[in-house]
């Protein structure tokens, strides 16, 4: 493939699955060649509960080091739905001081879990009351929120993430695409979601897996379609974020956990993704 087939996109990466440390975060992502973090918590803190003082040592670190921020990934909206809209509301004007500060545009946010005994559609109302609730802030703070797909809430499967996205109908809402959630609901990404959602997909979250266990892998060696969607969105036009969320040594409520060595490894199986679709980063 010639140079003048290749698009770049901005490689991007959740720092907190390298490291507590900022400074170490930001020193594995330049190594991968990223310019971008991704900032869920740092020093063992989650970005919603760093304090002014924190915030500010985070952007010196990041200002000295010529970091930038891709997005803030938030937990707005990964809590039970029963709880008050003002909870998340509440959380997200704290997400948005912080994005303001880092210098970022995006926040990642969730559409909410529901108790077990608990019928999903039944919660549709009150989750769209809070995502509206939600948009409205992101409007006002000039930020643009990024529902992701994850496993258990009720925007995890393609139908349920457009109606969200369609019934807000914020110009402040769009979709961060995580392929390996989607595998771990039982969703053919690319075949069963591509098409309904690419007129909504602001950003990419690299995570792949597979559908025999739900064990998250590198991307590329699942069944998260990652090839196919890579080509996919070079050839319409995508020029966007590219964060790297590997989850390779655990995950939990919050995130996930990899290490600088998993992370090395989940950033050179996309980097052969890349090479292969004809995608460069930068």
């Amino acid at each position: 493939m010639t140079d003048a087939a290749k698009v770049e996109w901005t490689l991007s990466g959740f720092g907190d699955e390298i490291n507590d440390d900022p400074a170490q975060q930001i020193a594995v992502l330049q190594a991968l060649g990223a310019n971008h973090i991704e900032v869920r918590s740092a020093w063992g803190t989650n970005i919603v509960d760093l304090d002014a003082q924190q915030l500010s040592a985070l952007k010196e670190l990041l200002d000295a080091a010529g970091m930038r921020v891709s997005a803030i990934a938030s937990p707005i909206g990964k809590v039970d739905v029963t709880l008050p809209v003002e909870h998340e509301v509440e959380r997200l004007r704290r997400a948005a001081n912080a994005a303001h500060v880092l210098g970022a545009r995006y926040i990642r946010i969730f559409s909410f879990y529901y108790g077990e005994d608990v019928a999903v559609e039944s919660i549709r109302d009150d989750v769209l009351e809070r995502m509206r609730a939600l948009a409205a802030v992101a409007e006002e703070e000039n930020v643009v929120l990024l529902h992701e797909n994850e496993k258990d809430i009720f925007g995890d499967t393609p139908d349920r993430v457009l109606d969200i996205i369609e019934s807000v109908a914020s110009p402040a809402l769009k979709v961060a695409w995580d392929p390996a959630n989607f595998v771990q609901v039982g969703v053919k990404p690319f075949d069963e979601a591509y098409a309904k959602l690419r007129p909504h997909l602001e950003y990419l979250q690299v995570k792949d897996a597979r559908f025999a266990d739900g064990v998250v892998v590198p991307a590329g060696e699942g069944d998260g379609d990652l090839l196919r969607t890579v080509e996919a969105l070079k050839a319409d036009g995508f020029v966007g974020f590219a964060s790297l969320e590997p989850h390779l040594a655990g995950a939990h409520g919050l995130g996930g956990f990899s290490g600088p060595t998993a992370f090395g490894i989940a950033a050179r199986a996309f980097a052969k993704v890349l090479n292969e679709a004809g995608v460069e980063t930068k």
